[in-house]
């Protein structure tokens, strides 16, 4: 789902040609036609690829890595030196079996290779970022007082915010939030940047490399939007959104409110928004943030259909 992604953002947002991206991601051409028309994730039928010559043979291959594992690296033994050990002990199956093993067993001990660490910028262009997070608030529905989680988003650029409650925090609500969230501002950012959430990550890697949730990506994919997981534990990355938080709790969670349903709510929380976006501009002062988003607007990228 990852390379479909990346395949429609480059074609239908930078404009990239069929024949460029085919030969940059060392495809064929027919492929790429193919993956401009997948909104929907694929279905495999086999989750894991086999390695029957090779299962004899595991409880020697860890053995030997993890004697190289107290080696220093340059006298590791390489993913081919290891298939050619292996082959002077009778291992006769393939080479790519032995480094798809390798590759497995290091990540798993956290042994994989260092990626280089990239940084989110903090300044940022008309229509290029959103950033989200999730918060706990307390309100009183239907006379009943409750916690609710609210999403907030907030555009990076003109730092227009924009916040919905609900019951959980499930994949189904963060689905919707981000319907909800990209019809307010009429359009789509080119980016959006996370916490390393349950419902957007499924591992977290080296680096900036993350193996985000298929379901997720489904969403992304819809919206051709690129998705960025923050650095566990540096939350400055995110950190816009992460002071609207707290603003918007004392701004309009305190005192507690009360309304007769969760759309009631939300009705109002969408007025509320467009209310502070009167505000004076925190960097461009002699502006408001709604004068600022009149900019950014037209750089959104225009929604067909929401997604389902």
């Amino acid at each position: 789902m990852h390379i479909i992604a990346e395949i429609r953002r480059r074609h239908f947002v930078d404009g990239e040609s069929i024949s460029a991206i085919a030969r940059s991601l060392k495809i064929s051409r027919p492929t790429v036609r193919k993956h401009l028309k997948t909104e929907q994730e694929p279905v495999y039928q086999r989750r894991s690829q086999p390695t029957p010559k090779l299962g004899l043979f595991k409880p020697l291959l860890v053995q030997w890595l993890e004697m190289d594992a107290t080696l220093p690296r340059k006298q590791r033994r390489t993913g081919q030196r290891l298939f050619e050990g292996l082959q002077e002990e009778g291992y006769n199956g393939a080479v790519d079996s032995v480094w798809r093993f390798v590759r497995k067993w290091k990540a798993e001990q956290g042994r994989a290779p260092t990626i280089k660490q990239a940084f989110i910028p903090l300044e940022f262009d008309p229509g290029d970022v959103c950033q989200f997070d999730w918060s706990t608030e307390t309100v009183e529905i239907d006379k009943q007082v409750q916690s609710v989680k609210v999403a907030h988003f907030r555009l990076a650029y003109s730092r227009k915010p924009f916040v919905i409650a609900y019951p959980n925090e499930k994949q189904e609500m963060l689905m919707d939030a981000h319907n909800q969230a990209f019809s307010f501002y009429g359009g789509v950012p080119q980016q959006m940047i996370y916490d390393n959430l349950k419902t957007v990550v499924d591992q977290v890697k080296a680096g900036k490399e993350r193996q985000f949730n298929q379901r997720f990506m489904a969403l992304a994919n819809h919206y051709l939007f690129k998705p960025v997981a923050c650095t566990p534990a540096a939350g400055w990355e995110k950190g816009q959104v992460e002071n609207q938080v707290g603003n918007i709790r004392e701004w309009l969670f305190t005192p507690r409110v009360k309304f007769d349903s969760f759309e009631a709510l939300n009705q109002w929380l969408a007025t509320r928004c467009d209310e502070l976006s009167q505000k004076k501009h925190p960097l461009q002062k002699s502006q408001t943030i709604a004068e600022c988003f009149a900019k950014e607007s037209p750089l959104l990228r225009q929604i067909t259909t929401p997604f389902v």
